[in-house]
């Protein structure tokens, strides 16, 4: 029972009393249409709670931060008893709140709603709370239906018909390296050394343990052309989503693997978060649409610097043969890391997403730019508001990168 139920109920009461005091009959119909309103209507809303079942339909198998999306929400009841009033309250995460007003059509309660300007993101629905009430709101009820969907936003990528840089796109001779297979020699197994054969493979350890001279013994493994490394370390973060600095780099990392995969080219892409997610990409397809799930879901929740990714040289970014970084946050090890890459001439390019002018300050010089650049190392600025198709490709880069530096 609502306030307003009990005041009417109340005036029910009293006006039944004036009516008994004064004798007059006309009024006790009123009081008695009064003092019995209330418990039909508390009557009707606890007979309509029931068994609902919930779906969501929005428009298109796709959905693009930064568009529009409208949301269909169907209640299908349990039974033949017909709701009241009912309104349903939605919670989308980083979205917000949704209040939609259900009307019954055919059996079936609809109601719909417009997101507007929506974020990156996989962004969970809550269970839906359907507030129940009679027509003239003298008694309500609350229903909670747990149907929990996600609806995945994917970053918004850019067509580059070339890239900032065209690091390990021909060999010295001039190939391309896309026709060459990526290969690698990786440690297998200890066997016993052959008669003849070089002692450059002599495994001391095994050999002093076994006091027999054994050899270490490699396999040919294929290894990735491309790896894009995406930095989700949060200290390097500015801005609020969709327009932080971390949403520049997941744009610029998805935008840059795509070019790389419709070239023709294996890619992985690496992810510096908590989990460290990563997914390898060969052509379009499944393998592409979950690179973009991952994308679409990533955070900057990383523990540990994006440096610490390129330490092991087992590591999916570490061992591929050129490697791309996205990163907001210069900090010396990665640098030691990348300059030590390129002075092995081992291909290596980075997009430096300029953090302080997603928080409304001026840029920051960064003499590790000027450091990389030296050593052969490609570099691209991203700051807010640029056009991320002119930043990442062609011949505006270096311009772009000087610029920042000086």
């Amino acid at each position: 029972m609502t306030r307003r139920g009990g005041a009417i109920l109340a005036i029910g009461a009293s006006v039944w009393i004036v009516a008994w005091l004064f004798g007059s009959r006309a009024l006790f119909p009123v009081a008695a249409g009064l003092v019995l309103a209330v418990p039909v209507a508390v009557a009707w809303v606890r007979l309509s709670r029931q068994h609902l079942a919930v779906s969501r339909r929005w428009d298109g198998h796709v959905v693009v931060e930064g568009g529009d999306v409208h949301v269909d929400l169907r209640l299908e009841p349990g039974s033949r008893i017909p709701l009241p009033a009912a309104v349903a309250h939605e919670g989308i995460g980083r979205l917000g709140d949704q209040n939609v007003e259900l009307r019954r059509r055919g059996g079936v309660y609809l109601g719909s709603y417009t997101l507007s300007n929506v974020a990156r993101g996989r962004h969970v629905f809550e269970p839906l709370r359907v507030a129940v009430s009679d027509p003239w709101q003298l008694a309500e009820t609350s229903l909670r239906v747990d149907a929990r969907e996600v609806l995945v936003v994917y970053p918004r990528l850019v067509e580059l018909e070339r890239l900032f840089s065209e690091v390990g796109a021909t060999l010295a001779d001039g190939r391309r390296l896309l026709l060459r297979r990526p290969t690698g020699l990786e440690f297998h197994t200890v066997r016993h050394h052959v008669p003849g054969e070089s002692l450059r493979r002599v495994h001391w350890p095994s050999t002093a343990r076994t006091r027999t001279l054994m050899v270490k013994e490699f396999e040919d493994s294929p290894r990735d052309e491309v790896a894009v490394l995406l930095d989700g370390d949060p200290a390097g973060v500015a801005g609020a989503a969709p327009d932080s600095s971390f949403d520049a780099a997941v744009r610029a990392a998805g935008s840059i693997l795509r070019a790389h995969v419709r070239g023709g080219r294996s890619a992985v892409l690496v992810l510096n978060t908590r989990e460290r997610e990563v997914q390898s990409v060969t052509a379009d397809g499944p393998e592409w649409e979950r690179a973009l799930g991952v994308l679409a879901g990533a955070v900057p929740d990383a523990l540990a610097p994006a440096a610490a990714l390129l330490d092991s040289a087992d590591g999916p970014a570490a061992r591929s043969l050129e490697l791309v970084v996205v990163t907001s946050r210069l900090e010396p090890g990665l640098v030691r890391r990348l300059l030590a890459r390129a002075l092995s001439h081992r291909p290596v390019a980075i997009v430096h997403v300029d953090a302080p002018s997603f928080a409304g300050r001026p840029s920051t010089l960064h003499a590790e730019l000027l450091h990389l650049q030296a050593a052969g190392v490609p570099v691209a600025v991203v700051r807010r508001g640029d056009d991320l198709r002119e930043a990442l490709g062609g011949i505006s880069a270096p311009a772009r990168a000087e610029a920042a530096i000086a």
